[in-house]
């Protein structure tokens, strides 16, 4: 599961962070975790549970915000989200279209004390 490594990596941000702001404990973790990022977040929140302890994460409160995919129609130049994975606009039901966002996997925010 790369989810594990995932975590592994989010926990070195956190210390990093932590660090640079001398701070010594992570209380809440939120991320944005895209629909169609490959990320399974069930199995994000348990490797998180599991990984923090003795980190300064150890309790931190860990929320995930799922973002839709969001599209951007190159033909009618009209934006639309969507939650399931379908690319077509929602408008006028072209294929030629960008994705905006929906596939990656950020921090966004870190409480600390």
């Amino acid at each position: 599961m790369h989810e594990y490594s995932i975590v592994q990596a989010l926990l070195e941000q956190c210390e990093d962070h932590a660090r640079a702001n001398n701070s010594t404990k992570v209380t809440k973790v939120v991320t944005k975790i895209g629909k169609l990022s490959g990320v399974e977040p069930h199995l994000l929140k348990t490797a998180f549970e599991t990984f923090r302890e003795k980190t300064v994460c150890d309790g931190a409160e860990f929320v995930m915000q799922l973002q839709d995919l969001k599209l951007y129609c190159n033909t009618c130049q009209q934006e639309s989200e969507q939650n399931e994975v379908r690319y077509q606009c929602l408008h006028c039901q072209s294929t030629d279209v960008s994705v905006l966002d929906g596939e990656e996997m950020y921090l966004m925010t870190l409480e600390m004390e």
